[in-house]
């Protein structure tokens, strides 16, 4: 049996104010066409559904039209679990109901033991889900039966969902095994989009109770990885949702359970718009956009001019219209060796205003003010002055 294993499509999100959405929907194009293009039985989906709890109007419609189209056209299983983003509640909304067309909203843990079985070709697959859960909403689920086990942190909590799901795969005699979970594996690689699930790496979880299973689909980081076996893994994100992922690939992963033996691929989703970070100086990186045949790209310019320069975001977007960010390390590390330089000199903190208009002017205009600017400036100074006290 075949499926894909995708995750943390963040329907919805805005990246710097600018919305993904048509990304996002272009993306998701794609996964529908790999589904039929491989032929797979299911379509996996590992939570952070939408971007947050309470999604927009129209990544409702987006998640909507989307699983209209899937169902009617792929005719496959959809099975979801919801992620720390998502609203476990309203995404769970006529589940009951969106199960007898093939869709299944995993958002409860008090049925994770529960299994959606999948038939094709003669074999079976049991689909359990672990959606996004904390330590509390475990002992509240379970107060039962856990009085007097110590469920205090995100391991302990994850371990003995796990483990309550493990216990009954002796219902599922002769069918390869399936989680779904969105959690952090302790020592895995994370991106500066993921929100974190607790603060001081209090939301990691063991890898070690995962290893029974024939395939974990995890879902929360964003960049494709695997953690302890190969076959407990990360697909990554839709897209790039942070410049600090430009150099991940993104996609889904294809995966195929096949007597006993699991074997993965990385599909790769191309972005209708890439993210990218260019470097050089101002002027270089404009006469190369002029040439650049993917100019539309989101993308985080570091400018390695030394000097100030009038508008650069301005005349970057001339040539690459979705410029979003600017770094001038290298200005700022010159700048503030020189404030320091010049502070220990004159033995002063702060620069007066005389002092500070005159630098930037001889920065922006590469010449130094005459006499009679500065007298000009002298007494405008004065003038703002007299005007503060007589107030």
């Amino acid at each position: 049996m075949r499926f894909i294993h995708t995750s943390d499509w963040h329907i919805g999100r805005l990246f710097q104010n600018v919305s993904l959405l048509e990304d996002q929907l272009y993306a998701l194009a794609q996964v529908k066409e790999y589904a039929v293009q491989y032929n797979v039985d299911a379509l996996l989906v590992s939570g952070d559904i939408f971007d947050r709890a309470i999604p927009p109007a129209n990544a409702v419609k987006a998640l909507d039209d989307f699983i209209n189209d899937f169902i009617e056209t792929v005719n496959i299983p959809i099975v979801m679990i919801s992620g720390n983003h998502d609203s476990s509640d309203r995404l769970s909304f006529g589940a009951k109901q969106m199960s007898n067309a093939g869709v299944h909203l995993l958002t409860s843990i008090k049925d994770c033991e529960k299994p959606v079985i999948i038939e094709a070709s003669g074999e079976k697959l049991a689909l359990f889900g672990i959606p996004y859960h904390d330590p509390v909403q475990v002992r509240e689920v379970f107060a039962d039966e856990v009085s007097e086990l110590p469920i205090k942190t995100y391991d302990q909590a994850h371990t003995f969902l796990a483990e309550k799901i493990k216990a009954g795969f002796e219902h599922c005699d002769g069918m390869a095994k399936i989680l779904l979970s969105h959690c952090f594996i302790d020592g895995a690689s994370e991106s500066d989009s993921e929100r974190p699930l607790s603060i001081g790496g209090a939301d990691r979880v063991s890898y070690q109770p995962l290893i029974d299973f024939d395939y974990v689909a995890l879902g929360h980081l964003h960049g494709p990885q695997y953690k302890g076996e190969e076959h407990i893994r990360y697909c990554g994100s839709l897209l790039k949702y942070s410049f600090s992922e430009h150099k991940q690939k993104k996609g889904v992963t294809l995966v195929e359970i096949k007597e006993g033996n699991v074997e993965h691929q990385h599909l790769d989703i191309k972005p209708k718009h890439n993210m990218r970070i260019i470097e050089g100086e101002l002027q270089q990186l404009i006469d190369d956009g002029k040439n650049d045949q993917h100019q539309h790209d989101y993308i985080l310019a570091r400018l390695t001019d030394k000097q100030l320069m009038l508008d650069p975001m301005g005349r970057l977007r001339s040539v690459y219209p979705n410029t979003l960010q600017i770094e001038r390390t290298n200005f700022d590390n010159l700048e503030a060796k020189k404030l320091k330089s010049e502070s220990s000199a004159t033995g002063q903190n702060q620069r007066d205003e005389k002092q500070v208009f005159s630098d930037f002017f001889s920065q922006v205009m590469d010449s130094e003010l005459t006499e009679q600017q500065i007298t000009i400036i002298e007494n405008t100074i004065k003038q703002a002055r007299s005007a503060m006290e007589d107030e």
